[in-house]
């Protein structure tokens, strides 16, 4: 999606139900999933979904008296461009400007063997 434009949180936190039920997933089933935590109104969960769908982040369906939402963007994908914009704005695309952020300065050894383990994956065609 080349236009995809920030989330704010609520509709995040909204693409977080969806990224993480099966899909598709009526507006009610989004509501019991996310009032525990959020304590939202019907409309409100509504109104979220009215905009992701409006910025098409979702698409959806009327089914009965439901309508049924799935998502347009996945999860990896969004998080891919936040993550690109973020380094870019911040750390001007510096690997090591984010890797002296992330650690401020030492990282655990743990930490190391990681970021070892990934480099060795992506020089081999991909992510491990």
């Amino acid at each position: 999606m080349a236009d995809m434009v920030f989330l704010p949180d609520a509709e995040f936190d909204v693409m977080q139900v969806i990224w993480g039920a099966d899909v598709p997933i009526s507006s009610v089933q989004v509501h019991s999933l996310s009032v525990a935590e959020k304590k939202w109104k019907p409309q409100t969960v509504m109104t979220l979904l009215t905009r992701l769908t409006k910025r098409g982040f979702l698409s959806s369906e009327k089914r009965g008296k439901e309508r049924y939402y799935w998502p347009l963007v996945t999860h990896e994908e969004y998080l891919q461009r936040e993550t690109g914009l973020f380094v870019q704005r911040f750390h001007k695309n510096s690997l090591s400007g984010l890797m002296s952020a992330l650690f401020a300065g030492r990282p655990k050894d743990a930490d190391l063997a990681e970021i070892e383990a990934w480099m060795k994956g992506q020089g081999e065609g991909g992510d491990k």
